[in-house]
């Protein structure tokens, strides 16, 4: 529990750093309540690369393609595809995700607002059951369901997630029992706009810093982890995103492929693709 307070501490020490800027929500390793824009399409690819222990130790790599739909303000999906060297000697296709959310409370003022959102998530993955550790991103097939909320004021953005993991694919042995199947996900994020100090154009670059604490509690042995995550990203001419990230283990009991992972992304957005067709 001490461990878990300080941890708690030191994330909101480097929340409050530099609190000179306008804060985002366009968080890195988590979803916000937020939606993205109605009507639009967005693209993103992401990199995962660690240096595994299936494998002695070789670097491994994920690399994610997906497709985000918003629908209307309140609905919004996402459809994804892995790529992934992490249980195999050479890169296959790993696995595919489903995730929906949907935003049904919005508190909106000017300069501030407060939003909540429900979202539910499903995977399917040629992996199997190998760690401690329950993940959606590719390690597992399941299904997932949490709720979000998500606090804008001013300068900072603050966001906490709770969610239920369950995964079904099995373990084919005798030793089946001892690993987990039900986890409990639990997020805290916070965002801040560095540059530019001052808006004058939608075309300015954005600097926006995050960091991030991510854990997991399984529901069927006394094992969890905690994580922090301290990421920069970069926004040009409000249309593309590039994301970069470092995740590090700070307490865990739990057999994990790896503690540390540097992550890297890449997003573009296309505004008004399910426009209504004006009538001639």
């Amino acid at each position: 529990m001490i461990s878990l307070l300080r941890s708690i501490f030191l994330f909101a020490l480097i929340s409050l750093i530099g609190n000179t800027a306008i804060s985002q929500e366009l968080f890195v390793f988590t979803e916000p309540a937020s939606n993205m824009p109605a009507k639009s399409l967005s693209a993103k690819y992401s990199g995962k690369f660690l240096k595994g222990t299936m494998h002695g130790i070789r670097n491994e790599q994920r690399h994610t393609a997906e497709l985000m739909l918003g629908l209307n303000k309140k609905w919004m999906v996402h459809g994804a595809a892995t790529f992934s060297d992490m249980y195999s000697n050479g890169m296959r296709l790993e696995s595919g995700r489903m995730y929906a959310k949907y935003r049904f409370l919005s508190n909106d003022e000017v300069h501030k607002h407060f939003r909540m959102a429900a979202f539910a998530e499903a995977s399917v993955s040629r992996n199997e059951l190998m760690f401690d550790e329950l993940s959606l991103d590719g390690d597992n097939s399941g299904i997932a369901a949490g709720v979000i909320a998500t606090q804008l004021y001013k300068k900072l953005a603050l966001s906490s997630s709770v969610a239920l993991i369950q995964i079904t694919n099995d373990r084919p042995d005798l030793d089946a029992e001892n690993y987990n199947y039900r986890a409990a996900n639990f997020t805290l994020s916070a965002g801040l706009l560095v540059l530019p100090i001052e808006y004058t154009n939608y075309k300015q670059t954005n600097l926006n810093i995050y960091t991030e604490l991510l854990a997991q509690q399984s529901l069927d042995h006394r094992s969890y982890f905690i994580d922090l995550a301290p990421a920069v990203q970069l926004i040009f001419n409000s249309t593309y995103k590039l994301n970069m990230g470092y995740r590090f283990q700070v307490r865990s009991t739990m057999n994990r492929m790896a503690a540390n992972s540097f992550n890297v992304a890449f997003e573009t957005v296309f505004l008004n693709v399910l426009r209504a067709k004006r009538a001639e």
